[in-house]
């Protein structure tokens, strides 16, 4: 009797993670974000909750910018620090993913290690922040979807105007006005370096501090775009490609909008 019990348990578990699958291969929906750029997130909804258990009276500063009013230092400074490989692959980096779990195994603990800036989007927009293997498929899932339905250039602006940089502070516009006090397309190649720094955990670092882990990452991946040619120090910072304004153009292919700019894609590490 209790085997049948345990075996009818296990089947109905079974099918329930099926209908997650089943769930997540339809929603939500994707397709839109080709056209609409979402007004509020589900980790901005995570956070708003979080400070009302809090007691805490916050707001969430942010301020939506198409990719052509981001500077493009920014773009190659969070690519480089975040998901080096992102013009390139699929939305998986999988030799990321085998580090993070050897790393996992060795600290018997489970984390979100490994992430490409196409998961984060995903967990972004989408998701809860729990560390879990059901929201681990589901964040797969969407990032799947994702990257077959959104071209890469979207993909960037998206996660741009949509990642944490701090407290309270959602999207890069914001970010640039409330520690440099400029806007997102005015950002040197150094502010986007200090910027990209502290997306690991923008509550507890500061692209304004001038030592400790946050500067000492910044300045690493400031030397890898010197390294690539994007700048050139003590003479003016250059871009080998400038990012193209967004026009409509009835021959662009997805395969086009996805194709890497100059000076991506190195295999520089960033720890």
């Amino acid at each position: 009797m209790i085997g049948k019990i345990f075996r009818y348990t296990i089947f109905l578990l079974f099918i329930a993670i099926l209908g997650q699958i089943a769930l997540y291969l339809f929603y939500p929906p994707i397709s839109y974000l080709k056209r609409v750029n979402p007004k509020k997130t589900a980790f901005m909804e995570y956070r708003e909750k979080q400070w009302e258990r809090e007691g805490k009276k916050k707001k969430i500063l942010h301020k939506w910018v198409p990719l052509s009013r981001i500077s493009p230092y920014v773009v190659k400074a969070v690519i480089i620090a975040e998901d080096d490989k992102f013009w390139r692959h699929e939305g998986f980096d999988y030799d990321a993913i085998q580090k993070a779990l050897q790393k996992d195994l060795k600290k018997k603990t489970f984390s979100a290690g490994g992430s490409t800036i196409s998961q984060q989007l995903a967990r972004n927009l989408f998701l809860s922040p729990e560390k879990n293997i059901m929201r681990k498929l589901k964040e797969a899932i969407i990032t799947w979807r994702l990257e077959r339905i959104l071209p890469k250039r979207r993909i960037i602006e998206l996660y741009l105007n949509c990642a944490e940089w701090g407290d309270g502070i959602f999207g890069i516009e914001a970010a640039a006005n409330r520690y440099f006090g400029k806007s997102a397309a005015d950002l040197t190649a150094l502010e986007g370096a200090r910027l990209a720094a502290i997306l690991p955990n923008p509550l507890k670092f500061s692209p304004l501090s001038e030592a400790g882990y946050a500067a000492k990452r910044a300045e690493k991946i400031y030397q890898i775009m010197v390294k690539r040619g994007i700048v050139i120090p003590d003479y003016e910072e250059v871009l080998t490609h400038k990012e193209p304004e967004e026009t409509p153009d009835a021959h662009k292919t997805k395969a086009d909008e996805d194709s890497p700019p100059v000076g991506e894609d190195r295999g520089d590490e960033i720890h």
